[in-house]
């Protein structure tokens, strides 16, 4: 009986889960010519994308990039002292109409 054995790529992890997405046709039939335009399967495209997608998403949430002359122009404005704006601490502290 054949051995098999399975090599793993450093850094990588085997692939031990499965997740289903729900489709419609037509949208079944876009996936699929996607991926057959990027010459991989209808799984790794979609996996690929739902990655790519995940990764934006949660890098606008914790990462903000700036060059370095641009990030001292932010901070020294974080760092000033806050303006007085009479008109808005009214809007905050006065009751609105739905609170009549």
């Amino acid at each position: 009986m054949a051995e098999i054995s399975t090599q793993i790529a450093p850094g990588r992890s085997p692939k031990d889960g499965r997740i289903a997405v729900r489709a419609s046709r037509e949208e079944r039939e876009l996936i699929a010519l996607a991926s057959r335009a990027s010459a991989t399967t209808v799984s790794n495209f979609v996996l690929r994308a739902s990655i790519a997608q995940a990764a934006d998403v949660l890098a606008e949430r914790r990462e903000f990039r700036l060059p370095p002359d641009q990030w001292d122009a932010f901070v020294a404005m974080l760092d000033r002292p806050a303006a007085a704006k009479p008109r808005l601490r009214r809007l905050l502290t006065e009751p609105s109409v739905l609170d009549r």
